[in-house]
């Protein structure tokens, strides 16, 4: 790396829980003044490593040395002292607390024995101006900021340490586009300052824009390390799955003008936030939300499954109109909808229970009889659903916070598969969740689709929603601004209506879905 000494190394570390292996003999080497960008798909060993290096789990074997010396770190507090801190994809931030409480939480100022609350909010406002965050108060309550300012928070949180390691695990993964330009603005900084930074993430144009070093990690090992822009992104695909890539997204069928109508809104407005909005979805149809981030496409997805209240106009289901009063109402019945949330840690999973216990709580009430479980019934279930899903686990009885992130999403879209869902409606499912796994979901909604089922698809990557989409409606400030069909459905057209340009061809169409 450009001959410079490095600061931290990592040499034959391996990891093992039980019988599964996260780390095997792996390798790391950490420059000052540098990002490094760390590759591999989900339970490629990535996630093990930085907990390794931050002082989450100790190492089984292997060596790590900082500034030439041999280091080990009982805990993160350990690591911390030593300058490497961590912001993992999962949040550590305390909803009830204030965003200052929350940045000085591991180290308040003092004075009298009591906490320093002047002095505490001037160190956090240095560390929310240092992240590019100055716009959130240090007032706030975490628990009223939406998770792309969460996200900036914990950001914050970590520089407020003066770390002489960052490492990033997702960090962007919930922001805006907005508030990524800022965060690349801030490491961009930090590095010409001479900090080491590690940075994971799945979305390869943010290593071509960021990283001047990547390391490419499968089954626990590091397979490759090399200078940023020296190979394909093909290349590197291949590196990280130990295959041949081919074309992600699976074919799609042709117009589907004869099918019925699941799901339609009417005129549908919320607050402030959904403005007239109609649209309709077809059995076997993938439709996609688009727009920028915020635009309303989260509220519209919660109004169809019954989350908000003071709703006015219609929701249809097979043409008739119907009252969704709540998510149980909008899963059961005729109805027969599914939501996969935004947040699986927080929305989607229970983290301390069993996989099989998370696989199985949705679809209980069909799963019993006088208020007895059929197990065998549960057990056929499950493993249709792992093997559909190819659910890689160590066993069913596990926590499934043990997981990989991409084996927790599987498991969030296959709880509600056990419910056998006609309508299903996808929130941004595919963020941090690596290239192989996201092949498997884009295979899998089009199988559901070919299948029967009605799919609203809310996505912020628009190849997804090129690829995966037979119609995208676009939304700005809360309305459906324009509706893109077949061919029409191109970068250019979405970036054109996502910002609500009338440009040639890119004015809205009245009567979406009709």
């Amino acid at each position: 790396m450009d001959g410079a000494a490095p600061l931290f190394r990592m040499e034959g570390i391996s990891k093992r829980y039980g019988g599964v292996r996260a780390l095997e003999k792996a390798d790391l080497t950490v420059t000052a003044g540098g990002i490094h960008a760390i590759l591999g798909e989900n339970g490629a060993g990535k996630s093990t490593l930085i907990k390794v290096m931050a002082g989450v789990v100790a190492p089984d074997e292997g060596t790590m040395t900082l500034d030439g010396r041999e280091v080990s770190f009982a805990s993160p507090a350990a690591a911390n002292q030593a300058g490497i801190v961590c912001i993992f994809q999962e949040l550590s931030l305390i909803p009830e607390l204030s965003v200052a409480d929350n940045i000085v939480i591991s180290d308040p100022p003092k004075r009298f024995g009591m906490i320093d609350r002047k002095a505490q909010r001037r160190i956090a406002e240095e560390a929310l101006a240092r992240a590019g965050a100055s716009d959130i108060h240090p007032c706030a309550l975490v628990k009223d900021l939406p998770l792309s300012r969460r996200q900036m928070v914990e950001i914050a949180k970590a520089l407020a340490r003066k770390p002489r390691i960052l490492i990033l695990d997702e960090a962007t993964s919930a922001l805006t586009a907005a508030d990524v330009a800022k965060v690349f603005e801030v490491l961009k900084r930090l590095r010409s300052e001479g900090l080491a930074l590690l940075y994971i993430s799945h979305r390869m144009n943010e290593i071509a824009e960021l990283a001047d070093h990547c390391t490419v990690f499968r089954n626990g090992r590091n397979v490759a390390s090399y200078p940023a822009g020296s190979k394909s992104d093909n290349e590197v695909v291949e590196l990280m799955i130990g295959r041949e890539y081919s074309h992600i997204f699976p074919p799609k069928p042709g117009p589907t003008a004869a099918a019925t109508t699941v799901l339609e809104a009417r005129n549908l407005s919320w607050a402030d936030r959904l403005d007239n909005i109609s649209l309709s979805v077809k059995a076997g149809e993938v439709v996609g939300l688009g727009g920028l981030d915020g635009q309303g496409q989260r509220e519209l997805l919660l109004a169809f499954f019954g989350v908000l209240r003071g709703l006015s106009g219609e929701i249809l289901i097979d043409g008739k109109p119907v009252s969704i009063a709540s998510p149980t109402a909008a899963s059961h019945g005729r109805i027969g909808m599914a939501l996969i949330p935004e947040d699986r840690k927080t929305e989607g999973l229970m983290l301390p229970m069993t996989v099989r216990e998370n696989l199985s709580f949705a679809a209980l009430d069909r799963l019993s009889k006088g208020g007895i479980i059929d197990r065998a019934a549960e057990q056929r279930l499950i493993d249709d659903m792992v093997g559909l899903l190819a659910i890689k686990t160590a066993g069913l009885d596990i926590p499934v916070g043990a997981l990989s992130g991409g084996n927790q999403q599987k498991v969030v879209i296959a709880k509600w598969l056990m419910r056998q869902p006609r309508i299903i409606l996808l929130n941004d499912p595919t963020r941090g969740i690596d290239v192989g796994t996201k092949q498997e979901l884009y295979q899998l909604m089009r199988k559901l689709a070919d299948a029967g089922a009605a799919i609203l698809f809310y996505s912020t990557d628009y190849d997804e929603l090129i690829g995966c989409c037979d119609r995208v409606l676009v939304l700005y400030d809360g309305a459906v601004k324009r509706e893109l069909v077949g061919a029409e459905i191109t970068e250019h057209a979405l970036i054109a209506s996502a910002l609500n340009i009338h440009g040639e061809g890119a004015g809205p169409k009245q009567g979406v879905g009709a």
